[in-house]
């Protein structure tokens, strides 16, 4: 059971000349005295002890308006906690209901964050890999400090370096316990920066997009070579880079940027709750890079293979792309991908300069 302690009380009073609307909760004051409505009814004509005890019966939307009107919080951080646990779809006492039993939970990205509510309806989160969500926080790394998550998060579990944040390679085996909300945000914008502030933005229409031609047009130096991509009327090359650095699979920011303003990529842009505003330093570097290979001119080569050993080397290429070839198993000899399989294809079909049927690369027919 909610409470309403007297500072709650004390602060509606004061509140109610100036009027509140929080979550169904209106209170206001007229010449004829207070006026309290909620949904299940509204009272008139209170004396200021008739409305503190009206109040003291609806303990859940008092409770609930002065955790979010009279504590002192920015407006993006306010918003976001409010959709965490669906402020805006879910009524007062539902919301209340959950807190107190189970809790709510929500997700941001690769995150679970679990939300549990206390008696004077102030909420405490928990963060963890949404991997870990069976498991409870005694049976992880336990950790109270949002600084830790800097340093959390620059290595996935494998101990390889996540160049890009908002890869979806969190590492897992850990649990931020007892946050309050401003320690909640905190947490999140080290493991995903500044994921909240553009969320907000986008929730606003503020969100400043920069597209793809804008964003290459102001490269410069070594980077200035990707603006010959972008010579002529075709613009598939930004489909292809699109495609390979912006699907969910490889960063969680859903692509909100296009070509430019009047021509949208054919890629999709994904479907996670932070927006991505433009293209980001690995999405400039790569395309820098295949720039340049694809200022080379096709060749045809010619390589002798078995129709099964030409399906191998597709599927190689898929579960590498795909990030796959490390979750197939030795065993797995049925695998295209197999490493034995990949060894047998080698030993068969590369000569030992590791050359692909023998074929230089060089040496090749127009």
């Amino acid at each position: 059971m909610t409470d309403v302690n007297d500072a709650h009380l004390d602060a509606l009073v004061s509140a109610a000349a100036e009027g509140i609307e929080c979550d169904g909760l209106s209170v206001g004051h007229t010449g004829d005295g207070y006026r309290f409505e909620t949904p299940d009814g509204t009272h008139t004509g209170l004396s200021e002890p008739e409305l503190r005890s009206v109040a003291a019966e609806k303990p859940r939307f008092v409770s609930n308006w002065y955790h979010w009107d009279r504590t002192d919080r920015p407006d993006t951080e306010r918003a976001f906690l409010r959709w965490l646990e669906g402020a805006e779809e879910r009524s007062v006492p539902e919301r209340s209901d959950a807190l107190a039993g189970d809790g709510i939970d929500a997700s941001w990205g690769q995150l679970r964050i679990d939300i549990a509510g206390g008696d004077d309806g102030t909420r405490r989160y928990t963060v963890r890999h949404e991997a870990d969500g069976d498991r409870s926080a005694e049976e992880l790394d336990v950790l109270t400090d949002p600084l830790d998550a800097r340093d959390l998060v620059k290595h996935d579990d494998r101990g390889r370096y996540r160049p890009l944040k908002t890869a979806p390679t969190l590492p897992t085996g850990w649990a931020f316990v007892d946050l309050d909300g401003p320690a909640l945000a905190e947490t999140v914008e080290y493991v995903y920066p500044a994921t909240i502030a553009n969320w907000y933005l986008e929730r606003q229409g503020d969100l400043d997009v920069t597209n793809w031609r804008e964003t290459m047009e102001r490269q410069s130096g070594i980077y200035g070579v990707i603006q010959t991509w972008d010579r002529g009327e075709g613009h598939e090359h930004v489909d292809w880079v699109a495609e390979a650095c912006c699907d969910d699979s490889q960063c969680l920011k859903r692509r909100e940027w296009e070509y430019d303003d009047e021509t949208d990529l054919a890629v999709d842009g994904g479907d996670e709750a932070f927006p991505c505003r433009e293209p980001c330093s690995l999405v400039v570097t790569a395309a820098r890079k295949w720039t340049k290979l694809e200022g080379e001119r096709s060749r045809t080569y010619e390589f002798e293979l078995t129709p099964s050993e030409k399906d191998q080397l597709e599927a190689i290429v898929d579960a590498v792309a795909d990030g796959e070839a490390d979750d197939i198993r030795e065993a797995d000899i049925y695998e295209g991908a197999n490493r034995y399989r990949a060894r047998f294809l080698r030993a068969k079909r590369f000569d030992e300069e590791g050359r692909l049927c023998g074929v230089p690369t060089d040496d090749h027919a127009e």
